[in-house]
């Protein structure tokens, strides 16, 4: 799978060059290389550890997190306070470093990289909306949002996405002039002109009542079914992200779960964080 992603060009050629003289094999390869790329995750960490501090005062949050991210997806990181969650964003983020496990985007590995290559997999593939807003306060939604484009050699067009999200009759509102849910959606939109492959989301709703939260979700799903970006969200808001994931990766003492919502649900424990009820 890795072989065919990386090589995808010329995997094609060669798939149209035997298709003159073997046309049965050719279609059993075209059938393979569908298989494999569509499968292939965009993101995929393996056997990640992450530890803070020294001697006998050293802790280790992640314990071997090994999960495959596939392309469209939203993925919901769950699990109590102090679990890893926002580290392992943070890590996937390119901020935080880890002290070994590897970590691949499309097939390249980005661990233990120089700053400038990663700056290049920030720049090329994420947008990040964190717990705080983080809004430049003098300047207006709309030059917020151009922040974003002007990081991105392929940005989104702005007027889009302010239409997109609501946000036209108030792209000349400074952040003091905005609700807490138009500057998250400010943040999304700063994050979606930076990018619009990968999305990490940092507790976003923290601050929103459910209302507003509520439409933020309905937000991320609409952007997610239209655009194909990936998403993965850190978040303690468990019953309304998880009802738009595709994924759950649950972390509690090292990681407890990864798999589909679905096969979430079915756990005999995961009804503690789905809504208090169990599924069938």
């Amino acid at each position: 799978k890795r072989f065919v992603k990386q090589n995808e060009r010329y995997w094609r050629e060669f798939v149209e060059r035997i298709q003159t003289y073997l046309p049965p094999l050719a279609i059993k390869y075209f059938e393979i290389y569908h298989d494999c790329a569509e499968a292939y995750p965009i993101f995929r960490m393996d056997r990640i550890h992450k530890s803070f501090g020294q001697d006998e005062n050293r802790q280790e949050v992640l314990h071997g997190i090994t999960c495959g991210i596939e392309e469209g997806s939203i993925c919901v990181m769950l699990g109590p306070s102090g679990s890893g969650k926002s580290t392992l964003l943070n890590i996937i983020g390119g901020i935080e470093t880890v002290d070994s496990g590897s970590i691949t985007i499309d097939g390249n590995e980005i661990t233990g990289r120089k700053e400038s290559v990663l700056s290049k997999y920030r720049r090329e593939y994420l947008g990040y909306v964190f717990q705080s807003y983080n809004l430049i306060p003098n300047l207006t939604a709309k030059e917020n949002i151009e922040v974003g484009a002007y990081l991105s050699k392929d940005p989104l067009p702005v007027e889009e996405l302010l239409d997109v999200l609501g946000l036209l009759e108030h792209k000349d509102k400074i952040p003091s002039q905005l609700s807490g849910g138009q500057q998250q959606r400010v943040l999304l939109a700063r994050a979606l002109c930076a990018t619009g492959k990968m999305l990490l989301l940092d507790e976003p709703a923290t601050g929103l009542d459910p209302l507003a939260a509520r439409e933020f979700y309905e937000l991320i799903d609409k952007l997610n079914k239209e655009k194909g970006i990936t998403v993965i969200m850190v978040s303690h808001d468990v019953k309304a992200p998880i009802e738009y994931a595709t994924h759950v990766l649950h972390l509690d003492g090292g990681q407890k779960f990864f798999g589909t919502v679905e096969e979430y649900r079915k756990l005999d424990w995961s009804f503690l964080y789905t809504g208090g009820r169990k599924y069938a």
